[in-house]
């Protein structure tokens, strides 16, 4: 498998939107949560409470890992101010369509920041259509992508 077709393979088992996982950690103190994320322009987006411990924990160590049934992402969150200036408003009109629900009950304009993680490595588990498992290793920093078959 190729570097291209392995990150069509990610984007497209996690478009256009998952609740996904999200680990922090700051000095060994490690939490994880869920978060509603949208994926587009090959990076996962989330909003949070600018207040919220996790958002603490992302200024001071912006490497994460967002986990959804075995896709585990690692990278680097980058806080790109309130959601509502992003240009376009390309997320809020995202999770309007996909995540009603939580968009009506949690938008708090002054407070929601929105976070983009670009994927710097993902480990994938998954199986073929003989429920044969693989694991695909994507290391997006050397643009490369190792596939490994598991099962004998």
């Amino acid at each position: 498998m190729e570097f291209n077709e392995a990150k069509q393979y990610i984007f497209d088992k996690l478009a256009p939107f998952k609740i996904m996982a999200l680990a922090t950690s700051v000095n060994d103190y490690v939490m994880v949560r869920n978060v509603s994320c949208l994926i587009y322009n090959d990076a996962i987006y989330f909003k949070t409470d600018k207040n919220f411990r996790k958002t603490k924990q992302l200024y001071a160590n912006p490497q994460v890992a967002l986990c959804f049934n075995g896709i585990q992402v690692e990278g680097k969150a980058h806080i790109k101010g309130l959601v509502i200036e992003e240009e376009g408003r390309t997320f809020e009109k995202l999770y309007n369509q996909y995540l009603y629900g939580s968009y009506n009950a949690y938008s708090h304009e002054e407070d929601e920041i929105l976070v983009e993680v670009k994927p710097e490595f993902v480990e994938i588990w998954d199986t073929d259509e003989d429920n044969k498992a693989f694991q695909i290793f994507v290391d997006f920093k050397k643009a490369e992508c190792i596939y490994k078959k598991y099962d004998k």
